[in-house]
């Protein structure tokens, strides 16, 4: 069982990035913007270690020090801090501090502490033991279902930003009940996800999930998708078929996309969900069902019901509690925590070994706005990740619209220290592998500058 870290940092680019490299090391790795996050999540998760900025924007690290000893949270936590003077670096270990680490954090440095406080963490009492192994009793309050709770997390991740937390804490709400629940969303935000998670969440875990994409059926095959037919009833039925509603009988059916379906299989769900019963295509017997219906979609159903093609009393039917899906650029904070969850995906199917992204390719990454969501940026990395020349994605390496984002026309490049000036285009020819149009993409230049940055410089 890895070690698991919880890293406070407010700063999303470094606390990403050492994730993604801890991660690598073989712990398991959350993080917290804020000391109130940190608190949430030492609330609800055991960790081995906490990793934390001294300065954060509502309390500083020495604070949440305080607070977990009050609370009996009896783990290291070492301090980082740009501000390595000796007043606060004794301040931290005075208040229990296991160590301190300054910034620019030095990455071997940084193990071997943590690996020393880990080492020398005092051993649990057998109350402790109790604790932390006896299942905690069920509670009346709600609380957000943390990414980690029982999903995989190789499946999908939840996020960290207040957006997602409001939606997990809902989904955790309606799960258990029996309501029927419309997930509303653009497509790539991920909905199936969610109605996999109600499922999970609910009292029929143990039963069928069936998903059904109501926008790839064709008009004339919806009633035998949803109820079935027996041998023979029309033209091309060889055999006969379990529908839907019969396969996820006990369970949850998931009808994705429902506001494509025709007036007429409208009218056949409704009677089925009201009367819990279905007649397969050609049979004269009716079968009892008994599903939790789960639906999505990314049309207006309201503006659907105005202009006639969507039935109100099946909207009425299929809505007991909505969820609405919020857009990836609503999701500031967890832009790159995705982009590094679909670079692990990518290295993995591609049997690449890259680390994570430069920062200028991270800038790009949480300065687009992300029309396709989830499912483009899932794209994106994976084309990056195939493309890229070092251990680390480049903006060269990313999607001209996210390219064209960074940099604006007639953004110039020049520093005051010519040294560093040309160790940055030195790194940049490096990481491209010498193609100058690329290094030009990645300093964030055109071309004809950075040929006079070369001569001047005497690059060949």
């Amino acid at each position: 069982m890895p070690h698991s870290i919880l890293i406070v940092e407010d700063d999303l680019t470094f606390a990403t990035m050492l994730k993604t490299w801890l991660g690598k090391k073989g712990f398991s790795v959350d993080t917290a913007s804020s000391n109130a996050r940190a608190r949430k999540q030492l609330t609800t998760q055991p960790y081995d270690l906490v990793l934390s900025d001294l300065r954060l924007p509502d309390q500083d690290g020495i604070l949440l020090l305080s607070w977990m000893k009050e609370q009996e949270h009896n783990i290291p936590l070492i301090i980082m801090t740009g501000y390595a003077d000796i007043q606060s670096a004794v301040q931290a270990i005075k208040h229990g501090a296991s160590d301190y680490i300054s910034k620019p954090v030095q990455p071997d440095e940084l193990l071997k502490k943590i690996n020393e406080a880990l080492q020398n963490r005092a051993l649990p009492t057998p109350a402790e033991i109790e604790k932390n192994t006896v299942a905690p009793k069920a509670s009346n309050k709600s609380k957000a279902v943390p990414h980690h709770a029982t999903v995989p997390p190789s499946n999908f991740l939840e996020g960290e930003s207040e957006a997602a937390r409001q939606l997990y804490n809902y989904v955790s709400l309606v799960a258990p009940t029996p309501m029927s629940v419309l997930i509303n969303g653009a497509s790539g935000t991920g909905k199936e996800y969610v109605a996999h998670r109600i499922h999970q969440l609910s009292k029929r875990a143990d039963k069928p999930f069936i998903a059904i994409d109501c926008g790839s059926i064709p008009k004339e095959l919806a009633a035998s998708e949803f109820f079935g037919h027996i041998k023979g009833s029309f033209t091309g039925a060889l055999n006969d078929k379990t529908g839907a509603f019969v396969e996820a009988n006990g369970g949850t059916l998931f009808l994705d996309e429902i506001g494509n379906l025709s007036y007429e299989v409208q009218i056949q769900l409704l009677r089925a969900l009201q009367e819990r019963r279905i007649r397969p295509v050609g049979s004269n017997k009716e079968i009892e069902v008994d599903v939790r219906l789960v639906s999505a979609t990314n049309e207006n159903l309201q503006q659907a019901i105005e202009k006639g093609n969507f039935r109100e009393d099946l909207y009425h039917r299929i809505n007991e509690f909505t969820l609405r899906m919020p857009a990836l650029k609503e999701r500031q904070e967890d832009i790159l925590l995705f982009a590094n969850f679909f670079l692990d995906q990518a290295n993995r199917e591609l049997d690449r070994h890259l680390i994570g992204f430069d920062a200028a390719a991270s800038q790009a990454l949480q300065t687009y706005s992300w029309p396709g969501n989830l499912r483009q940026l899932k794209n994106i990395v994976k084309r990056a990740t195939l493309l890229a020349q070092s251990n680390f994605i480049t903006l060269a390496e990313l999607s001209y619209e996210l390219q064209e984002r960074v940099m604006p026309t007639g953004q110039t490049f020049s520093l005051h220290d010519e040294a560093a000036e040309k160790k940055r285009i030195l790194e940049a020819l490096k990481q491209t592998g010498n193609n100058k149009s690329k290094a030009a993409i990645l300093l964030g230049i055109d071309r004809k500058t950075l040929y006079n940055k070369l001569k001047l410089y005497n690059i060949q």
